[in-house]
This record gives C-alpha cells, structure tokens and sequence, in this order.
C-alpha cells in the first residue's frame, strides 16, 4: 500500500495537533490545578440542609452591598422558589444538589450551569434591568423535571 507524501504530511500534522492539544490540557489541569470554575467547594449532598452554608436559602445582603443568593435544588423543586434581588448590584448565586444533577438556567441571562449532588455551583450576575426573571432546570432530572421551576423578582432602587 502506497501513501501519497502529502497524505502522510496532513497525517503527522493532526497527530501533532493533537498531542499539542492534549499537553495543553494536561498542563491546565495537573500543573496550574485548573478545576471548573463553578465547582467550588464539596458539600455532602445527604446533610445538605443541615449544613450551615445551605442552612438559611434565599437572598443575603453582604456588607458591600453585594447580595448572596443560596438555593438547593431537589427533585422537582429550587429552595427558595422566588427570591427578591435589588438591580445594579452584583449577585452571587451559590447553589447545591440534594439528589441527582440540576441545570440552574436563567432564562433571558447567561446565567447557566449545572447543579451537582456533592458539589457547590457559585458564580456571579448584575441583573441591570428590573422584572421577573424565570428559574428553568435544563437537565433531565426525572418525570416531574417539567415542573421544577422558580422565579427571581429583580427590584428597581430608589
């Protein structure tokens, strides 16, 4: 069997290519110790409620100004259901799992990710604009997944 030189060429470079990309990975994770970034902290998915940092959910108004807001996802429910935020400032959502995998979307957001039994999801948002945004759950989580929904109530400042 015969290989056209350039053939061979096209061949070598995608292997390059793709020990390139594969040494990249390795560096990023075992030697700058890159994790995903809403995977902060563990917690224990079966003491969740009772766990201090999931203790009370809702909306927290830190001493910036900044507002923390803790939810726990169950099967087919987000505690707290409504939550009532101030526009213009920024917003940490801090969320867990009780039981199987969530997706937290907001919808008319980039707010996205998923909510993972064992883990704590964090990431931050300025909602700018006042009204009521829709919590939606966009990973499959059982046969009331439909129903799993919430609602943040963003309030104009005086």
């Amino acid at each position: 069997m015969n290989v056209d030189f350039y053939e061979k060429l096209w061949m070598w470079f995608a292997g390059a290519v793709i020990v390139v990309f594969l040494t990249m990975v390795g560096i990023a994770t075992f030697a700058w110790g890159l994790r995903p970034p809403s995977h902060v902290e563990t917690v224990d998915p079966t003491q969740l409620m009772s766990d201090p940092r999931f203790a009370q959910q809702g909306a927290v108004t830190n001493s910036d100004g900044s507002v923390t807001v803790t939810y726990v996802a169950g099967m087919f429910f987000w505690l707290p259901a409504e939550v009532r935020v101030p526009a213009g400032r920024k917003i940490t959502f801090r969320l867990s799992a009780m039981d199987v995998t969530h997706g937290f979307q907001v919808a008319g957001t980039n707010i996205n990710t998923m909510v993972i039994p064992g883990y704590v999801a964090q990431l931050s948002y300025t909602f700018e604009r006042p009204g009521e945004y829709l919590i939606v759950c966009n990973e499959y989580c059982g046969t009331g997944h439909h129903t799993m929904g919430g609602r943040i109530i963003v309030e104009a400042q005086p």
